[in-house]
């Protein structure tokens, strides 16, 4: 009801009751972690960065609760050989992790010739291509 002076109608004093002898449906379920990966595969086998050295940047730089290199068991970042994977069990964007991502290429100079690409086969995975540079050159080169 808009006021508490006004008299409600039959729906609405219905639905205001408090339901007694029901116990809530709803199941608590336990959160699915949240799985993201970064395939660094290129620009490793290239030799033009290192896949310890982005692990220990995201370990250092993901904020959880506000506060920087202090991951505890909420997420966990992890390496193979070209694949760096974060696994989160608290909330993390996808987004946030390619945002971090270009914060390391920018900061090691490689910022110009790779960028970050969703993966098209799956919807948690970015990849880092370089960018086509040939087709730039040949416009180029007619000038």
């Amino acid at each position: 009801p808009a006021c508490w002076g006004t008299p409600a109608l039959p729906g609405q004093l219905a639905a205001m009751a408090p339901v007694i002898g029901r116990r809530a449906t709803k199941a608590v379920a336990k959160k699915k972690a949240l799985n993201f990966v970064i395939d660094c595969s290129k620009p490793v086998d290239d030799k033009i960065m290192e896949i310890a050295s982005f692990e220990k940047f995201l370990t250092d730089k993901i904020k959880v609760n506000g506060k920087t290199g202090v991951l505890g068991d909420s997420i966990k970042v992890a390496r193979d050989k070209t694949k760096v994977t974060v696994t989160a069990d608290t909330h993390l964007s996808k987004r946030y992790l390619k945002y971090l991502t270009k914060k390391y290429l920018k900061k090691h100079n490689v910022r110009d010739w790779l960028r970050v690409i969703a993966s098209n086969k799956e919807r948690n995975v970015y990849e880092l291509r370089y960018f086509n540079i040939a087709n730039n050159e040949e416009g180029e080169d007619d000038e």
